[in-house]
């Protein structure tokens, strides 16, 4: 089941630097100034599900697909609140932050190279 797809419109140069570290910011467009230079800027063109993916779910950027391992309290409801949520690929059972997702970690230049306008990130089941 897809629980939540949306497209990358912009990939700030500072985000880029984020993801050589192993975490991804995503915010939807619009975002204020001082955080869309961090953040991949997107449009959603499925809104999420009402209840968040379950552990195991997929979480993917373009053809670069990875699980997701922890979900925070509050990550589903920020993507749609306000488009926001960071994701990060530690592979850790609990998230950092209740706002955030972990997910398994995966070839982050790989990753970099997906983060493009016109790409597809999606959550399913």
């Amino acid at each position: 089941m897809r629980r939540f797809e949306t497209k990358i419109t912009d990939v700030a140069d500072e985000a880029r630097e984020l993801v050589e570290g192993g975490v991804l910011i995503l915010f939807a467009e619009g975002a204020p100034p001082e955080l869309a230079e961090v953040s991949v800027l997107h449009r959603v063109t499925t809104p999420p599900t009402p209840t968040p993916p379950a552990v195991g779910a997929r979480f993917a950027v373009a053809d670069l697909s990875t699980e997701i391992t922890a979900i925070g309290d509050y990550a589903w409801r920020k993507i749609e609140e306000i488009g926001h949520v960071v994701i990060n690929f530690n592979g850790e059972g609990t998230a950092p932050r209740p706002g955030e997702i972990s997910v398994k970690p995966v070839d982050l230049v790989a990753l970099s190279a997906a983060l493009a306008p016109g790409a597809s990130i999606t959550v399913d089941d």
